[in-house]
């Protein structure tokens, strides 16, 4: 194993992988129309846009708008998540603080993420078009899928909105309720398992997702909910298992990389580490700010400084608005206070 020198950043500012804000995979059976704010393109939008951009967003299976499956659109500056919406009807409205360019991702349950990126130079009205490419390994409509009730389904989409808002308790309530009419839902489970995670309550999260993923063993998502259940216990040896899994069900999911990568650098498997670690970069394609420190972690921890000095430039660069700067320029001073690096 390499031996490894520590200092400044490490297991005291451990990366820790965050939960995804938007569950984006669960909406599979709800209908649009549940959500209580449509993102039509109401008049009173063009009225409070005043001199900003404002781009209509339109998610399209084929030839046709998709208006089955719930879409999340996620806009990012400089790298940063600076707005994220889900489709009604197809659709999501966004008004754009800052003209600049800005990558557009969009996600569902059934579809691989696609990625768009668009240039804003001047403030007006665009409309863009994303085609979502179904995935075979999460086929909608699959024979003998459980379907929700109707009252489950509100629940649900409830549950959803309120993840999506950060509302974490009133998610909770919403989703106990879907699981009080649909107790063995995979999607019900998913959401009250990552809800469970994302309130601190890993044992019970660790459960649910258990059995969820017996349910819906094609759901590469669930196992990586799993492991991040079983990290956030310290259990690493466990949670390698269905990593592991999700990693071989979605080669292309970048948080799958990203969360196996952070259970081998804690075990000290830095080579491991790093090769999944630059695999989830990859796939993440500059969207994911959090993937650039653990790699900029994971560099020092094989030796190779100014490899991470030059991921820790690359991250103050393009990530200017991200809330982990700080944390960014403490470590790239420290690595030239230690004389690891050439300064510059």
């Amino acid at each position: 194993m390499h031996m490894v020198r520590r200092f400044g950043f490490g297991s005291g500012e451990l990366h820790k992988v965050r939960f995804p804000r938007l569950v984006l995979f669960l909406a599979v059976l709800l209908a649009t129309g549940t959500l209580a704010h449509s993102q039509d393109r109401p008049s009173q939008v063009a009225d409070l846009r005043g001199d900003r951009a404002e781009v209509s967003v339109i998610i399209r299976d084929g030839s046709s708008q998709l208006i089955g499956p719930l879409v999340t659109v996620k806009f990012y500056y400089n790298g940063t998540i600076v707005d994220q919406k889900t489709t009604s009807k197809g659709r999501a409205v966004f008004i754009l603080n800052h003209l600049g360019d800005y990558t557009i991702t969009a996600e569902a349950m059934g579809y691989r993420t696609a990625q768009k990126e668009i240039s804003m130079r001047i403030s007006v009205d665009a409309e863009e078009q994303i085609i979502l490419q179904r995935d075979s390994t999460e086929a909608l409509g699959v024979a003998g899928r459980p379907v929700l009730a109707p009252k489950a389904k509100e629940a649900l989409a409830k549950a959803l909105q309120s993840f999506n808002e950060n509302k974490f308790d009133q998610a909770k309530k919403y989703i106990e309720q879907a699981a009080q009419l649909a107790p063995n839902h995979p999607d019900v489970l998913y959401l009250q398992g990552i809800i469970l995670l994302k309130l601190g309550r890993a044992p019970e999260a660790q459960t649910i997702l258990e059995k969820t993923t017996q349910i819906d063993s094609q759901n590469p998502r669930t196992f990586t909910a799993l492991g991040m259940a079983f990290m956030n216990e310290n259990k690493n040896d466990l949670a390698l298992a269905p990593l592991k899994q999700s990693v071989q069900l979605d080669p292309s999911n970048w948080e799958s990389h990203s969360t196996l990568a952070n259970v081998f650098y804690r075990q000290g498997e830095y080579e491991e580490a790093l090769k999944e670690c630059r695999l989830s970069l990859e796939q993440a394609r500059g969207t994911q700010p959090s993937v650039e420190l653990l790699l900029a972690q994971i560099q020092v921890a094989v030796g190779k400084y100014e490899d991470s000095a030059e991921t820790l430039r690359s991250f103050i660069r393009n990530h200017k608005n991200d809330k982990d700067m700080p944390k960014a320029k403490r470590w790239l001073e420290r690595l030239a206070a230690d004389g690891k690096i050439r300064k510059q």
